[in-house]
């Protein structure tokens, strides 16, 4: 059947036009009746109105015809939506972790990326959960818009037809900087994609594990004051943090370095909120590159400090680049 070889897409956009067509047609047939009732039954030709009752053909055909066109439109609907929720058997698996405010992409080599590498024209799954609130996963070019939600794991999936890059959004409000959550699908060709997985993790320095879990979208590296405190000039730094009620005064060393990111509402610096998912999956040797990368942005002696700084926030992803 001609229908069942479309891509998702095309069926989507099919019953999008259908249902805009149909539309179309409804208003423009309603416009030219209302304009022919005004004609013929003006006043001036019909000075005394009927009162027309019991015409059960005109009843017959304003439910019957209404009914069989509302189900038609329907079907085309539920055809698109059973396409994109219809996961081919030999589709590849990613899963996709958001979290305020960034996605990050696990492939079956348990390599990670903060941008979506696919192969064209091989069907793929996305398998999606959440660190934190809801997030919503919305790809336009592949018509996919999928809610991550706390505690469960949602799917979608999608074919690309050709090379090229396409845009990644987070469609539910999710907090501050959520205009800024935003990633790219990269499709390759077959070739690109194996040599791109086989170079191993991405980020084996610390700079790239941050940017790769989107913790310098909260946290700084240049003193600018952020959802979280920045990382610049931390190291050597003196803080004022809460622990259960109470303010402490601490020294930001390599203890608290990694407390603050495996428990961040521990010892939380003062000011900020305690919206950071604690991290425990990270190696030895990641938590050991993330340390002495915030050692090497300076002390507290530098200049350009920030007032506040600080890995040990509540406010995101300090311990958000560890985890691979």
């Amino acid at each position: 059947m001609y229908r069942d070889s479309l891509s998702p897409v095309q069926q989507v956009d099919f019953a999008f036009y259908l249902l805009f067509g149909f539309s179309f047609f409804v208003l423009l047939f309603l416009t030219l009746c209302t304009l022919w009732f005004i004609w013929r039954y003006h006043y001036t030709r019909n000075p005394k109105a009927a009162d027309i009752r019991g015409n059960i053909k005109a009843e017959v055909l304003w439910t019957l015809v209404p009914s069989i066109l509302v189900m038609g439109l329907f079907y085309y609907g539920w055809v698109g939506f059973r396409a994109l929720r219809t996961v081919p058997e030999n589709a590849m698996e990613v899963q996709v972790t958001a979290r305020m405010w960034s996605w990050m992409f696990t492939y079956p080599n348990n390599k990670h990326s903060n941008v979506l590498v696919v192969p064209v024209n091989e069907p793929v799954k996305l398998r999606m959960t959440t660190k934190d609130v809801i997030h919503s996963f919305f790809a336009p070019a592949f018509r996919i818009k999928m809610d991550t939600v706390p505690g469960m794991e949602t799917y979608a999936w999608f074919k690309a037809q050709r090379t090229g890059e396409y845009d990644i959004f987070c469609a539910e409000y999710c907090g501050t900087n959520h205009a800024t959550m935003v990633s790219t699908i990269r499709a390759v060709t077959r070739e690109e994609y194996d040599a791109w997985l086989a170079q191993g993790e991405t980020g084996a320095g610390a700079q790239q594990l941050l940017e790769a879990q989107g913790c310098i979208s909260c946290h700084s590296l240049d003193g600018t004051a952020g959802v979280g405190p920045s990382f610049m000039a931390l190291w050597g730094s003196k803080r004022t943090v809460v622990s259960n009620g109470k303010k402490s005064e601490i020294m930001v060393d390599a203890a608290y370095v990694r407390e603050a990111i495996i428990k961040p509402g521990a010892q939380l610096v003062d000011g900020y909120d305690d919206i950071m998912a604690p991290y425990t999956d990270f190696t030895p040797e990641q938590m050991d590159s993330i340390v002495a990368f915030i050692q090497s942005l300076g002390n507290a002696g530098n200049a350009g400090h920030d007032a506040h700084g600080a890995a040990g926030h509540g406010g995101h992803d300090a311990g958000n680049a560890t985890m691979k």
